[in-house]
């Protein structure tokens, strides 16, 4: 079996990804939380669309399946091609049928060719679990049960979120992940939740030198003929139709497996009795044995999840990222099916939760997104959680000529791309201030934890004098500090001289000159160019400057020592 490359980040499609660069049996664990229109009506994602809308731009973070002509030409794939499972190709047809040209029927034909991709790269000990949303869960059931087989589902594990928005129907608080193998020899560890204050106090309510135990009968029901059924210290179990039921595993535990053997009933309760294990009630006659609270185990874990909650706004791990899932989460889900130096693989990598766990429990990993976005915030992150940390990027523009090719590609994607490169923050297009002007915003500092920002803006076509003049506005309009265009093309040196004329930025505390309108080349960025920002004073400022704003100054605002 070929060697898989490992800690690497693929940007582009999954399925184009899958198909080449990912051997079969190669993965050990797949988890994917594949995008859904969840906050949609549920009746809009069965309408039947008339004509066919051009395919809409699929932007960062945004829940968007549509039927257009991608999803009509991926459907005639799987129904015409040879190569696709015949029982996959009748699948398709009958949803065909059943659901019609529905935004609905778009997303499982989007799925359905890559989760065939995703059965062909796992290894036979391998498992998936593909978080969804209840309202497509059990359609995925039957694509999944046709390519795994209905004989490897193991699981519908149902997450209580916590969360959720008043509706007229009963409040929806639960995630749906649907767990198969790939055959029934599969990588499993068995995980425990910790008893819970409420269940020890009730079952585990008495205690002693040795712990927390709870009492179990030491008699069975029947009569014996031998040793367990005769008198111990006065007790006869046979009296009441029981006779004397030891566990094994205790008298092996205090005596050895050799003596365990050979002893009778009433030596091993004398055992029990000598190391404490039995319990003389105050009042009656008839003994119990301790049962000790074992601090290392719980519950078996179930299938439903109700102690993990969601990232919620002020949560330390939150990055913004809408759909973004617990570690607490992927770190359960790891632990159980996979083991110290196995392959985790997320095709729909988003904000690269499962990635970060992954690394946490030593597991190897690759992560696949088709948003730039996507890759620079788990690109931070995992940086971020593990200084030093040393990992591939793939599909990124590496010179001039794929940066041209990715702007012809996808514009907005160039954009963030191009934002990341100068260690800028790309702007959510679905945040307020998007079609502003503003592509991103560069952080940096200037004194104790004051933050401020330049903003960024990137142009992937011809540029002009005009678009320097617009982003001079742009930079008033916003009172920045400074900001920063970014080209594809050179600029003109009618461009240059315009930025001059912006004038400088001068920052507290410090004798720099920064120039407000900083023009810098893709060609530049990636010989290791970077803006010009200020930079923090070799000793710590012990009071900020106080700063008078005069009329027609700018306010300096200050700048980050991890900017490159």
């Amino acid at each position: 079996m070929p060697h898989t490359p490992t800690r690497i980040i693929y940007y582009g499609d999954n399925l184009e990804i899958l198909r080449q660069f990912i051997p079969a049996e190669s993965v050990d664990l797949v988890y994917l939380d594949p995008p859904f229109k969840s906050q949609q009506e549920y009746n809009v994602l069965f309408r039947t669309v008339k004509g066919e809308p051009s395919p809409a731009q699929v932007r960062a973070f945004s829940d968007t399946w549509r039927w257009d002509t991608a999803a009509k030409q991926t459907y005639e794939n799987l129904v015409q091609d040879r190569k696709v499972p015949g029982q996959v190709a009748k699948m398709v047809q009958a949803f065909y049928q059943f659901l019609g040209p529905s935004e609905m029927l778009a997303y499982l034909v989007m799925m359905t060719p890559r989760l065939l991709e995703l059965h062909r790269v796992l290894k036979p000990t391998g498992s998936l679990y593909l978080h969804c949303d209840p309202a497509a869960s059990h359609y995925l059931k039957i694509v999944l049960d046709t390519i795994f087989g209905p004989e490897n589902f193991r699981n519908e594990i149902v997450w209580k979120r916590i969360f959720s928005h008043k509706a007229k129907k009963y409040a929806p608080v639960h995630d749906i992940i649907l767990y198969y193998t790939n055959s029934d020899t599969y990588t499993w560890n068995l995980l425990y939740h910790s008893y819970s204050e409420e269940y020890l106090e009730k079952f585990y309510k008495f205690q002693d030198e040795k712990g927390r135990f709870r009492l179990i009968t030491i008699t069975g029901p029947g009569v014996s003929r031998g040793d367990s059924g005769k008198p111990w210290r006065g007790v006869d179990p046979s009296s009441v139709g029981r006779h004397w039921a030891i566990p094994q595993s205790l008298i092996v535990q205090l005596a050895g497996p050799e003596h365990a053997g050979r002893m009778t009933t009433q030596e091993k309760l004398d055992l029990l009795d000598e190391h404490g294990y039995i319990y003389w009630p105050p009042k009656g006659r008839v003994p119990a044995l301790k049962h000790y609270l074992d601090p290392t185990s719980g519950v078996p874990l179930q299938d439903l999840w109700t102690d993990i909650h969601p990232v919620t706004p002020h949560a330390k791990e939150r990055l913004g990222y809408q759909t973004q899932k617990p570690l607490a989460l992927l770190r359960r889900i790891i632990q159980a099916s996979s083991n110290p130096g196995d392959l985790v693989l997320d095709p729909f990598c988003g904000c690269g939760t499962a990635l970060v766990a992954a690394e946490e429990l030593g597991r190897s990993w690759i992560g696949i997104d088709i948003t730039y976005l996507a890759v620079d915030v788990m690109a931070r992150r995992l940086r971020d959680h593990f200084p030093g940390i040393q990992f591939d990027i793939r599909g990124q523009p590496r010179d001039v000529e794929g940066a041209r090719a990715l702007a012809e590609k996808d514009r907005f994607q160039f954009q963030v791309w191009a934002v990341a490169q100068i260690g800028a923050q790309p702007l959510d297009p679905d945040r307020p201030g998007a079609d502003r002007g503003i592509d991103g915003y560069l952080p940096f500092r200037l004194w104790g934890d004051k933050v401020e920002r330049a903003i960024v803006q990137v142009k992937s076509g011809r540029v002009g004098v005009k678009d320097v003049r617009d982003l001079r506005g742009t930079l008033e309009r916003e009172k920045a500090p400074f900001a920063i265009l970014v080209t594809l093309e050179p600029p003109t040196s009618e461009m240059r001289k315009e930025a001059v004329e912006a004038g400088f930025y001068a920052p507290p505390a410090t004798q720099e000159r920064i120039p407000r309108l900083q023009i810098l080349t893709i060609e530049e960025i990636l010989q290791g160019a970077r803006p010009k920002v200020p930079t923090l004073p070799a000793s710590p400022v012990a009071k900020a400057p106080r700063l008078r704003r005069r009329e027609g100054q700018q306010m300096p605002l200050p700048p980050s020592q991890d900017t490159p």
